[in-house]
């Protein structure tokens, strides 16, 4: 195992755990703010996945489409298919949320909020599957 690319490895992951961790925080309270809140369970999953390509010494683009990233850790493990769906449903929440529409402040629905942390709570134990001990946090 490259020590380096574990380092790394574990530092996305350990970025991608920080983000989780606050979606499930500040979507357990009664007054959270999914609006907030939803753009962490993208962000979850963003950086798991890189965090995963990183590992196996594959180059990223610097996009926020989970659906390219996704696409790029199929070339290195047929088994992220099962995730295509979820990079569909978490992607444009990198942007959804964070602006006000024609229609006035938007905030997410709670199930689209915990159909979000699932997916990303899903991606991220799914790369610390497979990862050995040394490169998870």
């Amino acid at each position: 195992m490259d020590k380096a690319a574990a380092d790394l490895c574990r530092a996305w992951l350990l970025k991608a755990h920080s983000d989780l961790h606050t979606a499930q925080q500040i979507g357990g309270l009664p007054d959270g703010h999914l609006d907030a809140d939803i753009y962490h369970c993208q962000q979850a999953a963003e950086k798991t996945l890189k965090g995963f390509l990183i590992f196996h010494g594959r180059p990223f683009e610097k996009v926020h489409d989970l659906g390219k990233i996704v696409e790029q850790a199929i070339r290195v493990n047929s088994m992220f298919h099962r995730y295509e769906d979820a990079a569909d449903v978490l992607t444009p929440y990198s942007v959804a949320y964070r602006y006000p529409d024609e229609q006035g402040f938007l905030e997410p629905s709670r199930e689209e909020f915990d159909e979000a942390v699932e997916h990303a709570k899903s991606i991220y134990d799914f790369v610390l599957s497979l990862l050995p001990v040394g490169a998870r946090p």
